[in-house]
């Protein structure tokens, strides 16, 4: 008992870091639109196992609000001085680094190119306080569109449903671009809460809409089962961004494995929690991308798959 009691004073004489170490609590902020997701179920797990363990030696401050309360949020979260932001969208990511340019902070992630959005100074080294993992979001909308025309070759008109209009209107252009080349008629269909969901349908319908493709916003992906209900009694084929929306009653999904990203951008927290400033971190997009098909779905619709499409899908029964 003696021997391990002098050894940890000398420890401590000798290794000053040492008892700092051994007694330090790290602060995580969690900013958020959608309250849970990834970060609660992913990344604290994650971070956990590499020694940062929520109520032991990791503080974890979650805040979720709208668009409109994200500065508010972000100010007070920056004010109780975290060690690290995870920051689970654009409209966080922006708000955060708005009230911060000095505490690090983690998208996990961001829809736009963080260069293009000015968080970055390149992918290899963004340089500021900004990293994390982006979706590529203008370029997947485009294959999700090529997917759902090849999968229902006959359809002429189809809407995209988005929230969110002021931030991701400006990167439907790609998507706009592809519908023309392809002969297809987009009807764009705005909403601001689920209560206009039903109302989006009715107004599919009265355009003659045929199929529907759905911007994965935060909201509208947490919302992709009732969306996915609504779009079978309307009759309409739908394609959304991951293996979940496919599960929760859309026909298709395509998109990033939301698991690996979460892991992704833990192990950034983990770095920068280590000590690795955030601007030496580079920005990393999906390096997995699920296309799954919910055949239940499709029988309700009373839609054939061809071969060409199911080929490459994970089924889903």
């Amino acid at each position: 008992m003696r021997r391990a009691a002098l050894v940890c004073a000398v420890l401590v004489v000798l290794l000053p870091g040492y008892a700092e170490a051994a007694e330090r609590v790290w602060r995580l902020g969690v900013l958020a639109l959608v309250d849970g997701g990834v970060a609660q179920s992913v990344m604290l797990p994650y971070l956990a196992t590499r020694g940062f363990v929520e109520g032991r030696n990791l503080v974890v401050d979650v805040r979720v609000g709208t668009e409109a309360q994200m500065p508010e949020l972000a100010t007070a979260m920056v004010g109780d001085k975290p060690d690290a932001i995870i920051a689970t969208s654009d409209w966080a990511i922006h708000a955060a680094r708005a009230a911060t340019r000095t505490i690090p902070i983690v998208a996990a992630p961001m829809g736009v190119d963080p260069v293009r959005a000015g968080v970055a100074e390149s992918w290899a080294h963004p340089g500021g306080n900004v990293t994390g993992v982006c979706l590529i979001a203008p370029q997947l909308e485009v294959k999700r569109l090529s997917l759902l025309h090849e999968a229902l070759p006959s359809v002429h008109r189809i809407a995209v449903i988005s929230n969110h209009r002021k931030v991701v209107e400006p990167g439907l252009s790609p998507l706009r671009k592809s519908a023309a080349e392809a002969g297809l008629e987009l009807v764009e269909i705005w909403v601001e809460s689920p209560n206009e969901y039903a109302a989006a349908f009715d107004a599919m319908r009265s355009h003659g809409v045929e199929a529907l493709v759905i911007v994965p916003t935060p909201e509208l992906n947490r919302d992709s089962e009732k969306l996915g209900a609504l779009a079978v009694k309307a009759g309409l084929p739908t394609i959304g961004s991951s293996r979940d929306n496919a599960e929760r009653g859309l026909l298709m999904s395509y998109g990033p494995n939301l698991r690996e990203l979460a892991q992704q951008a833990a192990g950034y927290v983990e770095r920068i929690l280590g000590g690795t400033p955030a601007g030496e971190l580079p920005f990393q997009g999906p390096t997995r991308l699920d296309f799954a098909i919910n055949m239940k779905t499709a029988r309700a619709l009373g839609l054939t798959i061809p071969p060409s499409v199911s080929v490459s899908a994970d089924i889903i029964e």
